[in-house]
C-alpha cells in the first residue's frame, strides 16, 4: 500500500476531511448509512434491508454517491472474535481480500486489528477506544500515527451533542477515506451502538469497552 492507496484514490485527499455519519434506521444496527462532507454533499452510502437479523448478515456493501461499488465485507464464520475481510469493488468467487479485522480480545478492555493485505507487505491498523459511545481512533499500529477517528458530533448552530445515530468520521491527510467507512461498517457490525457482544453473550458497553 503506497500513498495511503486502498481502495480508491477519488477518497484520499491532502487535507484531512471531516464527514458526517448518518445511520438511516434508528432500529437495528448495520441498517443503513449516508455519509455526506462539510458542503452537504453525499460521498458513501451503505443500504440494507436485513430487518432485526441485519447482525447476522454476511455482506456489507459501501457505495459511493452515484451507487457505484467500492467495497465489500465480508464476515468470516466461524468466528468467536468477529472477522470480517474487506473486497475491492463486488466480490467474486476467488477473489482475494485487500484487508481483514479482527477484535484483539475476547474479554476485557480490548482494541480491533486491522491487516493489509499486500504481495508486498501486511501493514496493520489499530481501532482504539469505544465505538458504543462513538470515540475511537485508528492509529498505525508501527508508528502510532492517526489515521482517522470517530467522534461524537456537536450541532454547530446550538452547541448541542447529537445523538449516537449522527456522528463525526474524521479522515486524515493521505488516508483512504472509503478503508476508513469501511471500518465503521465493520465496528457497527460487532459492536452495534448498545451492547457489545463477548462469545455468545451481550453486555452493555460500560461493562465490556472496545
Amino acid at each position: 500500500m503506497k500513498g495511503g492507496l486502498l481502495v480508491d484514490d477519488e477518497f484520499i485527499h491532502g487535507e484531512e476531511k471531516n464527514l458526517t455519519v448518518r445511520k438511516t434506521s434508528l432500529f437495528f444496527a448495520g441498517d443503513g448509512f449516508t455519509v455526506y462532507d462539510c458542503k452537504g454533499s453525499l460521498v458513501f452510502r451503505v443500504d440494507s434491508y436485513g430487518g432485526p437479523n441485519n447482525r447476522d448478515t454476511d455482506e456489507l456493501v459501501l457505495m459511493d454517491a452515484h451507487g457505484r461499488c467500492l467495497l465489500t465485507l465480508r464476515r468470516k464464520r466461524p468466528s468467536l472474535r468477529r472477522r470480517w475481510e474487506g473486497y475491492v469493488g463486488e466480490r467474486t468467487e476467488g477473489q482475494k481480500p485487500i484487508f481483514g479485522v479482527r477484535r484483539s480480545s475476547i474479554i476485557g478492555r480490548n482494541s480491533v486489528t486491522v491487516e493489509v493485505y499486500a504481495e508486498y507487505e501486511c501493514s496493520e491498523y489499530l481501532i482504539e477506544g469505544n465505538f458504543g459511545q462513538r470515540s475511537c481512533t485508528v492509529v498505525e499500529a508501527e508508528t502510532r500515527r492517526k489515521v482517522a477517528e470517530i467522534r461524537r458530533k456537536v450541532d454547530a448552530s446550538t452547541n448541542v451533542m447529537l445523538g449516537k445515530d449522527v456522528f463525526s468520521l474524521n479522515v486524515k491527510a493521505g488516508f483512504d477515506g472509503a478503508f476508513a467507512m469501511g471500518l465503521v461498517l465493520v465496528l457497527d457490525q460487532i459492536y452495534g451502538d448498545d451492547y457489545v457482544e463477548v462469545g455468545e453473550e451481550q453486555v452493555h458497553p460500560s461493562a465490556v469497552d472496545l
